[in-house]
């Protein structure tokens, strides 16, 4: 009996301590940005020994509500949202940090009941996006807007559009599409705009999108009505691999994007939990107020080949 004992305890030490739990809820996986958000921070996690789980939202409120409910349920250790909605859902927020299960969004806005969201300044980068596409205009000229007012980063960068319009009103908008926020938001786009680029066909000098994939879906159309690069001078925000190849191929029209490192954000989410939570450092080790601020980069013709390798 005193055998089995010693066994059972010397069995006891050897078995290794439970990993480390972390929950990842990315709102859109179909989009780029909110896979590359959640993947980086699911790579990052991994790398650190921890269990890690990927829940897809779906675009879904509902889905989004019931997938947080079910990690503070679960009893996670932390949870990582990319690209959530603390507002709508704040309930499941709150019941997060009554649970004591600390919360880092990423591209998300901030809550009360979060340590933090990881952001860029998109203040910054609305103002870089409009006045790098008002400098190739010479700041005369008509353009064409894309909005997307569903999402608090796209509509700051076009209320951003409109205060640098209104300080600079040699550049005249001829029209503006707002995008739905559907599943089929790519038609959307193409239909939207399609009407417009007709409309005012031989009078556009430039377009702005509020984020690279309305972009491709407006190249592709100017391509197939004839548009050569630089007939129209379109500029997005967001990059990656896709935009990169777009702004260094001659035929297609994107010429700029304001990217956002959307991986580096990922992967800063599980390092401030594993600081924060792990480690038992002050939240204001890694940031003293409700954002983490990250730095997005202007790219287009000059600088593209460093990232488009």
């Amino acid at each position: 009996m005193k055998r089995i004992v010693i066994a059972a305890a010397f069995a006891a030490l050897a078995s290794p301590a439970l990993a480390f739990d972390v929950g990842i809820v990315a709102f859109q996986m179909s989009s780029e940005t909110h896979a590359r958000v959640a993947n980086a921070a699911k790579d990052a996690a991994t790398a650190k020994g921890w269990k890690v789980q990927i829940l897809n939202s779906e675009g879904s409120l509902p889905k989004h509500a019931q997938q947080l409910d079910d990690l503070i349920q679960r009893k996670v250790d932390a949870i990582i949202v990319a690209m959530g909605k603390p507002v709508e859902g704040d309930a499941q927020l709150k019941a997060a940090a009554d649970a004591k299960i600390p919360v880092v969004t990423v591209m998300s806005g901030t809550s009360a009941h979060t340590l933090f969201d990881i952001q860029v300044n998109e203040y910054k980068v609305g103002a870089e996006a409009a006045l790098y596409l008002l400098g190739l205009l010479n700041y005369q000229g008509n353009i064409l807007a894309q909005r997307f007012d569903g999402n608090v980063g796209t509509r700051i960068r076009g209320r951003v559009l409109d205060a640098v319009l209104s300080e600079n009103t040699g550049v005249k908008v001829l029209a503006s599409h707002s995008m739905a926020r559907t599943q089929s938001w790519r038609d959307d786009v193409r239909n939207g705009m399609s009407a417009l680029i007709l409309q005012n066909k031989g009078k556009i000098e430039g377009i702005w999108a509020s984020f690279d994939g309305q972009a491709f879906v407006i190249d592709d159309l100017l391509r197939e009505q004839g548009y050569k690069k630089g007939d129209v001078k379109l500029v997005s925000v967001d990059g990656g691999a896709e935009t990169y190849r777009r702004i260094a191929d001659p035929q297609s029209t994107v010429l700029a994007t304001v990217a956002i490192p959307f991986e580096t954000m990922g992967k800063a989410a599980a390092d401030a939990i594993d600081a924060i939570v792990v480690q038992k450092k002050p939240k204001a080790s890694v940031t003293a107020g409700p954002y983490l601020y990250m730095d997005a980069i202007l790219v287009d013709g000059t600088n593209v080949a460093q990232f488009n390798k």
